[in-house]
């Protein structure tokens, strides 16, 4: 899956990203949902599979959130 983002009207929802994008629900993470990033400008979050990216355009990096560095043991 990568993160794209897309502007919509304020208030938008998921189903409306979904018909707006012209995706199926097996194209989108569901339990992801539709983040808004920016209400000012109408910009949401949306998690999709690959293709579907390339479909709707650049995706923006969507990383692995892991520990950094090495483990710290505890004292003692």
């Amino acid at each position: 899956m990568v993160l794209i983002t897309v502007r919509l009207p304020s208030g938008a929802t998921l189903a409306d990203a979904i018909e707006r994008l012209g995706l199926s629900e097996d194209e989108v993470d569901t339990a992801y949902g539709l983040v808004l990033i920016d209400p000012d400008l109408g910009l949401y979050g949306l998690r999709v599979t690959d293709e579907a990216g390339r479909r709707t355009g650049p995706p923006f990096s969507d990383p692995k959130i892991s520990p950094f560095g090495p483990p710290r043991r505890s004292p003692g």
